[in-house]
């Protein structure tokens, strides 16, 4: 009997341990451990401050990368005849002077024979006055035949200055043939011409086209609704595919006034100083203008912003790195950038990426 009386009590105290350990291990599974924001994770996220509009605005344009127009120089033919050499390619960089290509032309010889006629013109013409002077002087010849043999002579020398005159415009020289030349240092943007092609002087299309690429136009597209918002002066930045972590700054130089019937939309000229002529014609990219906005307001790039519920939050880090949740009133949006009128102020520090994430998590402590 007293056998039976204590294996009963030992079961109810195993059965007593058994029940208090199963009720201290639920106790902490149950138990939600604190979601906290650690230095090492701040460490990843991406961090903007928010600024002041003072009035400015950011509005992006399209461009297309042109060259400078008052620096670039379109080469026709002068003369008719067939093309001797070309000595430059498509590309190439030239100097001011520079030969482009030769021409063999009947045209250029025939101003060639005219600086030849002309300076033999000439030499007679000071063998006739040094004689009518030795006349003179001897008494053998009055004033009058001197002051003649002058004014030959002076007609005969300006006559050899005007042969060599168009020769030299035309490009022609003491060798018979017809060089292009580049009248300035650039790049050939433009070639139109080949060895042994035959050319014609009344020809409509340029021979090539040499630019100075030291700085560029960047055509931008301006729609009415942005016309009032830009003005000539207005500082820009420029960004291309082919440079994508590169910015290129520069000024609107002129904006046309005039709208496209077609496409509704005014024309603008941005110069981009381009010392390392990276920047080539045809190119495109897309032009950020700070513009006149009339709001004076704190600004932030829209990714830092979190909607949830018809509201609108945003993550701030503090000055201790700690993270609340701000909820902000929306003054007014553009393409990616927040005009906050409630809420966060300028030189704040709010957390723009993972934001979502880390929202989900602290809104629920």
């Amino acid at each position: 009997m007293q056998t039976i009386h204590r294996n009963i009590i030992r079961g109810l105290i195993i059965s007593s341990i058994s029940l208090g350990f199963g009720c201290n291990r639920n106790k902490t599974e149950t138990t939600p451990e604190k979601f906290t924001i650690t230095d090492s994770l701040l460490s990843r996220l991406l961090i903007d401050t928010v600024q002041q509009a003072n009035g400015k605005t950011d509005i992006i344009f399209s461009a297309k990368i042109t060259a400078n127009e008052d620096r670039k120089s379109e080469l026709f033919p002068m003369v008719s005849g067939s093309v001797n050499r070309v000595n430059v390619r498509l590309g190439d960089q030239v100097k001011a002077g520079q030969t482009l290509a030769t021409v063999t032309s009947a045209e250029m010889a025939g101003f060639d024979k005219e600086v030849i006629a002309a300076n033999a013109e000439l030499k007679t013409a000071d063998r006739s006055l040094k004689q009518a002077e030795q006349l003179y002087e001897s008494g053998l010849s009055s004033a009058k035949e001197l002051e003649e043999a002058r004014n030959d002579y002076q007609i005969k020398k300006a006559e050899l200055k005007r042969a060599n005159s168009v020769l030299k415009i035309n490009g022609g020289s003491n060798t018979g043939l017809y060089a292009i030349k580049s009248p300035l240092s650039g790049f050939v943007i433009e070639k139109n011409v080949t060895d042994n092609m035959q050319l014609r002087s009344d020809n409509d299309k340029s021979l090539f086209t040499v630019a100075d690429l030291s700085n560029v136009w960047a055509m931008i597209n301006i729609y009415e609704s942005d016309i009032s918002r830009v003005k000539a002066g207005d500082e820009v930045n420029l960004s291309t595919l082919s440079y994508p972590e590169q910015v290129f700054k520069g000024k609107i130089d002129k904006i046309y006034n005039l709208i496209d019937q077609d496409s509704k939309v005014m024309n603008a000229r941005v110069v981009i100083p381009n010392p390392d002529f990276l920047l080539k014609p045809g190119m495109l990219g897309t032009v950020k203008v700070s513009a006149s906005s009339g709001i004076d307001l704190p600004v932030v790039n829209s990714r830092a912003i979190i909607f949830d519920e018809n509201k609108n939050y945003v993550l701030v880090l503090g000055t201790d790195n700690k993270v609340r949740i701000q909820q902000i009133e929306i003054g007014r949006k553009t393409a990616d950038k927040i005009y906050i009128s409630k809420g966060v102020k300028a030189g704040d520090r709010v957390i723009a990426s993972k934001q979502v994430f880390l929202f989900e998590n602290l809104k629920t402590q």
